[in-house]
């Protein structure tokens, strides 16, 4: 059996051993402040993606199928698309036909809101009526199926050309309603037949 003096420089040791790994510990966990990413600082990081076919549906249809040659998804605590090569929609009916189509040089979609942001030489053109819209911005709310924008709108028909500021219209653009019209309407007396 071991004697108290011999115990007792044991547990010494013991002791010693376990407080010099407390300070390795202590000192082997110290940081560099430079290091240690600031707290709350809002991490991004974006996805790249190329020759783009997106449909998008609602209740099992096809509403529309977007192409476009370039496509950055920046993630975000509001994650957004760009589309800054372009983009093109073509929106279906409900028989899968094309009712009308879009393109624009740039395209911007706020998942959050659910809403598209178009602009540069932004074209709509409606399929059956033959009527195209023109013009610099436009936006497109998903929930609602709707085109709007408060800048220069310019619509040409089979008749008549329709400038105009402010616009709100059916995705379908089967309807419109133009802020602040002006515009050429043709009558009889200068070549629209009865």
């Amino acid at each position: 059996m071991p004697s108290v003096s011999s115990i007792d420089k044991l547990i010494r040791v013991i002791a010693l051993a376990l407080s010099g790994c407390w300070l390795f510990f202590i000192s082997a966990c110290t940081n560099n402040l430079k290091d240690i990413p600031t707290v709350g600082k809002k991490q991004t990081s974006t996805e790249e993606g190329t020759h783009i076919l997106s449909y998008y549906s609602n209740d099992a249809r096809v509403k529309a199928l977007l192409t476009a040659p370039y496509m950055l998804r920046h993630i975000t605590d509001s994650t957004y698309v760009e589309f800054p090569k372009t983009l093109h929609v073509d929106f279906y009916n409900d028989s899968l036909k094309i009712e009308s189509k879009l393109d624009a040089h740039y395209g911007k979609y706020r998942e959050l809101e659910q809403k598209v942001f178009l602009k540069d030489s932004v074209v709509v053109r409606n399929i059956l009526k033959g009527d195209t819209l023109h013009c610099d911005e436009l936006w497109w709310d998903k929930n609602t199926q709707k085109f709007y924008t408060d800048k220069k709108v310019r619509i040409n028909t089979k008749d008549k050309i329709i400038f105009g500021t402010g616009l709100e219209a059916g995705q379908d653009f089967s309807w419109y309603v133009i802020g602040k019209v002006t515009g050429t309407i043709m009558t009889r007396d200068n070549g629209l037949s009865n």
